[in-house]
């Protein structure tokens, strides 16, 4: 590899301008290739992907066995109708998931990214709820904050306010409980007890709900980009699956950030040995090679949906087979190349490396997550975890410092709800080496240095 040159975002050459619209004005370098954890732009300069762009890339950039599967799909055919055939990738990605599946949740549905993903999990349980004589139910509760797409239905259960504030006219409010934030607690429970307190608030939710109107309660086992990679008590778990049932309530879990191997387990609830009802996926399922996304259900739910006339719903890339064959080398890749337990261990050394550089900068706390998904909050105070002043911006400047010393931060502000805070999650690709750990620590302390000095951050030298 060669070396690294700073990004100096200041001395980029004049571009013409874009026609493009995303989220802000911002412009950034133009991508010309990448390998492994790393991407270079136009000028040669290279990056560090700590974030696996978006959590994705879990099997890195320009893997060759990806690349030439789709070469061979698209030699045989790119898209065929899912009303009109079937196509051997979709049919064999959806066997080899199911097998990685927890308990009977051997039905699978393709999409072409997350948020569709939520969005089939909700439309599934709901009219499986209508053709089994439970046509009151239709609450789906979930947790404050959370994340679960930007969709319609997915921003209405997603617990942050400044991705939902505009568009609340539109959408159908849900009830929300507190997301297991236990490790900011500062009370005389232990962890087991506090585990037990937050789970024991779904109970406390559904009754003030009516039980009968409630349909589902989603949640991320691990947390992803509102909660930065938040752990729950282990007690969480078990109780929050036995609520579930008392009620009749179908739980779902968002594995679209966590699945795929990104915590050190192919699922996340896979640490707790957890059986939910609906598992949603995508990000690492297809790495960043082509759209993908995927439900994951049993037959006790989709065989009376069927039987009453069909999942009414669907997309028209759905079991799409060049997706489909990106995703099943993705698979294969994930396994020849160990990612699932590189992720366990390398994550392990991210993690004790981050827990280092937050006691020497006092700002950075509440070290947390599982394997190659790892956050923490920028803070005023780290025992009152008082949120940093708006106005410093703190999340963005993160985001920026990094991006000039060549890495990629992944770093949101969210609100609402008497929450406010600046969280950041570092989460390369799967098949990170000790060495590229070392390589992303040094760069984060350099960053963290400049964002101290810049923001007047207290260090500890």
């Amino acid at each position: 590899m060669t070396a690294a040159t700073p990004f100096a975002l200041s001395n980029e050459p004049p571009r013409p301008a874009s026609h493009l619209f995303y989220m802000t004005r911002l412009r950034r370098p133009l991508v010309d290739r990448a390998e492994g954890i790393y991407l270079w732009d136009t000028q040669g300069r290279r990056m560090i992907d700590g974030s696996s762009g978006a959590m994705v890339v879990n099997v890195g950039h320009g893997n060759r066995n990806v690349i030439d599967a789709m070469k061979q799909q698209m030699e045989r055919v790119t898209f065929a109708y899912r009303l009109h055939f079937e196509n051997e990738p979709a049919e064999e990605l959806a066997r080899h998931m199911a097998e990685k599946m927890p308990g009977d949740l051997d039905r699978i549905f393709f999409v072409s990214g997350g948020s569709e993903a939520v969005e089939s999990a909700i439309k599934l349980a709901r009219q499986w709820a209508v053709v089994t004589g439970q046509a009151k139910r239709w609450k789906v509760i979930s947790r404050f904050p959370s994340y679960h797409g930007g969709t319609m239905g997915s921003l209405a259960v997603t617990g942050d306010l400044a991705l939902t504030e505009t568009f609340a006219p539109q959408i159908r409010d849900m009830p929300t409980i507190p997301a297991p934030r236990a490790y900011r607690d500062r009370d005389n429970f232990s962890m087991e007890e506090r585990g037990l307190r937050y789970a024991d608030m779904l109970e406390e939710k559904i009754l003030a709900e009516g039980p009968e109107s409630v349909l589902a309660f989603i949640m991320e086992p691990i947390g992803g980009a509102a909660t930065a990679a938040l752990v729950p008590p282990d007690s969480y778990f078990p109780r929050i699956r036995e609520i579930c049932d008392k009620h009749g309530i179908l739980l779902i879990h968002d594995e679209v950030m966590t699945g795929a191997g990104r915590t050190g387990r192919y699922l996340g609830g896979d640490h707790w040995n957890c059986r939910p009802d609906i598992v949603t996926l995508s990000k690492g399922i297809g790495s960043g090679y082509a759209p993908l996304g995927a439900m994951a259900a049993s037959r006790r739910l989709v065989k009376p949906v069927l039987d009453a006339g069909g999942f009414q719903h669907g997309y028209t890339y759905a079991g799409n087979p060049l997706s489909c064959a990106a995703g099943l080398a993705v698979l294969d890749e994930t396994e020849r190349l160990g990612c699932v337990e590189n992720a366990a261990a390398m994550g392990e050394l991210l993690k004790s490396e981050l827990e280092a550089l937050s006691t020497r900068y006092p700002f950075v706390s509440g070290v947390r997550g599982k394997g190659l998904l790892i956050g923490a909050d920028l803070v005023a105070d780290p025992e009152t975890f008082a949120p940093l002043p708006k106005v410093k911006s703190a999340n963005q400047r993160l985001i920026d410092l990094a991006y000039e010393r060549g890495m990629i931060v992944y770093s949101r502000r969210i609100r609402g709800d008497g929450i406010e805070g600046d969280n950041f999650i570092l989460a390369p690709p799967l098949i990170i080496t000790a060495a590229q750990v070392g390589e992303m620590v040094a760069i984060l302390a350099d960053t963290l240095d400049a964002l101290a000095a810049e923001l007047d951050l207290p260090v500890n030298r």
